[in-house]
């Protein structure tokens, strides 16, 4: 696993009435400060990516549908330097993922559904600096393909 990311398992509490799963709490070790909550989504098939953060730290829950979400370690200083790492999350697998700062990430949907993903970064969104970094999801350094793998 790329250093710096964690990964908590949900607990989902069903009952008669729908259900339960709480995302992050301020008491749990992976919880380092509120900067603000928003949803994202994607269509079947769309990727969305790669982009890292110089200072915010984001904590993804996908909260309908599947996404695989992908991590790409570029940091020159770091011992998992060069690392992918992959996480098929949502319904069938509901687990909250933190991502550091300087860590690529992206997310494809491959449920047959749109897929929605909450997040909670550590950060206010700076609309006059933002703390986003973009490159191309496909034309880039990373080595990955984000098409599916059959076999």
């Amino acid at each position: 696993m790329i250093q710096g990311v964690k990964v908590k398992k949900l607990k989902v509490i069903p009952d008669e009435r729908g259900r339960l799963m709480e995302m992050l709490r301020s008491d749990d070790g992976e919880f380092i400060k509120f900067g603000q909550i928003y949803m994202t989504s994607a269509y079947p098939g769309v990727v969305k990516g790669w982009h890292y953060h110089k200072v915010q730290t984001d904590n993804f829950v996908v909260v309908k549908g599947m996404m695989k979400v992908v991590l790409y370690d570029s940091r020159e200083d770091s011992p998992t330097m060069g690392e992918v790492n992959e996480f098929f999350m949502g319904e069938h697998n509901p687990i909250l993922l933190q991502i550091p700062p300087y860590v690529f990430h992206g997310f494809k949907c491959v449920s047959e559904t749109e897929a929605i993903v909450i997040n909670s970064p550590t950060e206010v969104y700076n609309y006059q600096q933002p703390d986003e970094f973009r490159v191309h999801p496909h034309d880039n350094d990373i080595p990955y393909d984000w098409g599916r793998k059959d076999g």
